[in-house]
């Protein structure tokens, strides 16, 4: 298994459309790393250039240590994982696991050894003499990561595995490849989705993109409570963090703000005493805030949207001079009305600050 190195990656398409820059990224052996972002963001085409089905403009990519950027897929030493499942349909789950193997003129002792390990993880055994017809969809995926297996690669790539899995079999099939990491923990795997509970559930690092820019790198809950950016915390968690346009009163070593026509409330964060007076944007997660009924509040407005979901309830607040709603996330199904006056507050530690450009102040008091 190997590392793989990226380094001031770009792609550009046409000598003019530039949809990869200065990609930099270490993933270590026995990682499972998962690209996530909007479409169009390049995930896919980043997956591509380490796999080899796209070239790479400039900078370079190293495998295990060794320079692949001319180097052929199939002399890369990665096996991918597609969402079509790319089986072949006229020979059995067998056959499809054994093809690659055939092809490298191993013994027929190996293949069926090989080929039968992949199938008892992958609880495939029951199916070998099958055609894939003759499969659902979530064992047509598993038939896929099988013949991956059996190859022994030094990577793993997943270019969105589960996308066309209905919502059952999405759960079951992830459930699965999380499993296989465990059973596989030297082997380093890549995964692409635009499904963030796949990234939050799956990976040991999510690299977020955006614009063929990586945004942030880091553990799913880093990402999650400590994002770098707006883009961020608008993108991991659902519903979005609500970000609220407001104005320093007083920088320095915790700072007052003002969120347009609100009460001022002091934040736990630092600020330079010279932003002072400086637009700045505020987020809180819906889950992290709460309703009050006296003293200090953050938001004030009137409920305009209910949405009772069983388990929680998510509230839209028309807060008194802001132009976008307030989602506030409040468990079992408390009783508001349309129309209704509600004051919300949250814990100075779930407060997030965001400057001009929309990168988090970190320093916390």
């Amino acid at each position: 298994m190997a590392d793989v190195k990226l380094t001031n990656v770009k792609k550009v398409y046409n000598n003019q459309v530039e949809v990869m820059r200065d990609i930099n990224l270490d993933i270590k052996q026995g990682e499972f790393i998962v690209f996530v972002g909007p479409s169009g963001c390049g995930k896919s085409t980043l997956l591509r250039m380490i796999s080899g089905l796209e070239s790479i403009t400039d900078g370079t990519l190293e495998i295990d240590g060794q320079l692949v950027n001319d180097i052929p897929p199939a002399m890369r030493g990665i096996a991918m994982v597609f969402q079509s499942y790319a089986l072949y349909p006229h020979m059995s789950v067998y056959d499809n696991m054994a093809f690659s193997l055939q092809i490298a003129k191993l013994s027929k002792e190996d293949i069926d050894t090989q080929v039968r390990k992949a199938a008892d993880m992958l609880q495939l055994t029951e199916y070998l003499d099958r055609l894939p017809k003759a499969l659902s969809g979530g064992q047509r995926q598993r038939v896929a990561i099988g013949r991956a297996i059996v190859r022994k690669p030094k990577v793993f790539l997943f270019d969105e595995p589960l996308s066309n899995l209905d919502a059952a079999l999405r759960v079951a099939t992830r459930m699965e490849i999380a499993n296989l990491k465990e059973s596989m923990p030297e082997s380093t795997m890549i995964y692409v989705t635009h499904d963030q509970v796949e990234a939050m559930t799956l990976a040991d690092r999510i690299v977020l993109l955006s614009a063929g820019n990586i945004e942030q790198v880091g553990a799913p809950l880093e990402l999650y409570e400590n994002p770098r950016n707006v883009f961020v915390a608008k993108f991991i968690g659902a519903p979005a963090m609500n970000i609220l346009p407001a104005t320093l009163m007083q920088a320095g070593e915790g700072t007052n703000i003002q969120i347009h026509s609100q009460q001022a409330v002091w934040v736990p964060v630092a600020t330079p005493k010279n932003d002072e007076q400086a637009a700045v944007s505020f987020g809180v997660r819906p889950e992290d805030l709460f309703v009050v009924t006296e003293g200090e509040y953050l938001v004030e407005g009137e409920v305009a949207f209910i949405e009772a979901l069983g388990e929680a309830t998510l509230l839209y607040i028309k807060a008194f001079g802001c132009e976008d709603m307030v989602i506030c996330k409040l468990s079992g199904t408390p009783q508001y009305k349309r129309g209704a006056s509600i004051k919300l507050m949250t814990k100075p530690e779930k407060m997030h600050l965001f400057n001009t450009i929309g990168l988090t102040y970190r320093n916390r008091v």
